[in-house]
């Protein structure tokens, strides 16, 4: 597997050379300055809420983002820019995720309050059409060549996997949002229903996985719903990493070994 760019392909870190801001990076500095400012003035002063100033500060961080995936684009082509931009967007969705988890674990906030930054995009729309982004992308990746390794082709079915439940929990959302229209009920969401893994989970009910081995896996049928897509998205993150490592880490050369020589005849060496 070849890189686009030599770049890349000689440096010690190649992961953390597509990451970095490069000519972007005093912009970068810049905008989180102004970001906290902005935000710490919004919520004290105009009363904003928690997800309002998070909103802003992200996008504020997308003018330097811009500026450093042109330049990407220019660098390394537009393969290997949209995996960097994947790479940074997931590691800002594993930090909602990590958010939710310290709120429900830490802070002892119910799975309801557990709602991490971003509040208003806990929504089971945003899950649905962001997880299917995210499947679309990596099978593009992979058809142009990049991403070719053990690691990348487990990422495919953990992502294939990771949307298909969500898939699964808006098709259950829209059937409760008909049900509770048909009783002439209004004013409560479907938001946060079980899927198909953890407590109350299609494989913690269904007569298919009674009595079989999937039922006696503690984390797969009694975990809440946070705690599994914290999973869900913990090892996606991992998987694209070390896909994304193995697919921009140079090529080593092959140690050159000098042929053995045969024994030589006895009584001497070459006349």
């Amino acid at each position: 597997m070849t890189v686009d760019s030599t770049a890349l392909a000689s440096a010690r870190f190649p992961l953390l050379e597509l990451l970095h801001p490069r000519g972007a990076t005093r912009l970068l500095v810049a905008t989180i300055v102004v970001a906290v400012v902005f935000g710490a003035v919004a919520r004290s002063w105009m009363g904003w809420p928690l997800w309002a100033t998070v909103a802003a500060g992200l996008v504020l961080l997308l003018i330097p983002a811009s500026v450093k995936w042109r330049s990407d684009l220019r660098r390394y082509g537009p393969a290997l820019t949209v995996l960097g931009a994947l790479l940074l967007l997931q590691g800002f969705h594993g930090i909602e995720h990590l958010a939710q988890f310290f709120q429900n674990h830490v802070l002892g906030l119910n799975l309801r309050a557990s709602n991490g930054l971003l509040s208003p995009a806990n929504a089971e729309w945003v899950h649905f059409i962001w997880n299917w982004g995210v499947l679309l992308t990596i099978v593009a990746l992979l058809v142009s060549g990049h991403l070719r390794n053990i690691a990348g082709y487990a990422l495919l079915v953990w992502t294939t996997a990771h949307t298909f439940e969500h898939s699964y929990l808006m098709i259950r959302h829209l059937q409760v949002l008909d049900e509770l229209k048909a009783m002439g009920i209004s004013g409560i969401t479907a938001q946060g229903l079980p899927g198909i893994l953890g407590q109350d989970g299609w494989f913690a009910r269904s007569d298919v996985t009674q009595g079989t081995f999937l039922c006696r896996i503690p984390w797969l049928t009694v975990a809440n719903r946070l705690d599994i897509h914290f999973g869900w998205n913990a090892g996606e993150l991992a998987l694209l990493v070390l896909a994304a490592h193995k697919t921009l880490r140079p090529m080593k050369p092959r140690r050159l070994v000098a042929p053995r020589l045969g024994r030589l005849p006895a009584g001497g060496g070459v006349r």
